[in-house]
């Protein structure tokens, strides 16, 4: 996907691009990451689809929850769903820097004489 390091370095077009590109993938992980805790929220938790939202809202956010969870399987379905949001948070913000990252790596390792073609 990325240029190699002998090659020339992309034009700010090309990153934009990439740019887009990462963000869109990381704008649908979210959603499918977010429909993952609406969905337990709403038939593990027994919450009504709103304070689901809610609930998987603020924590995938890094909130925190707002409702309490009464039963054992809710509070298991929430912590794991925790966990699971914090890699998601990892997961997002490789995708969307690595463009970026990768371009800042490559200018670095160009030579002079590659400069000048």
């Amino acid at each position: 996907m990325f240029e190699r390091k002998h090659e020339k370095l992309a034009p700010v077009s090309v990153l934009v691009k990439r740019l887009a590109a990462s963000i869109a993938i990381a704008g649908v992980l979210i959603l499918v990451a977010l429909f993952v805790g609406v969905a337990g929220y709403h038939w593990i938790a027994g919450l009504d689809w709103v304070d689901a939202l809610l609930n998987a809202s603020m924590i995938l956010g890094g909130m925190g929850p707002i409702n309490l969870l009464q039963t054992n399987a809710a509070k298991l379905f929430a912590s794991g769903y925790a966990l699971f949001s914090g890699l998601i948070f990892i997961a997002v913000m490789g995708i969307v820097l690595s463009p970026i990252a990768h371009r800042m790596l490559h200018k670095f390792h160009i030579d002079e004489k590659d400069l000048k073609k």
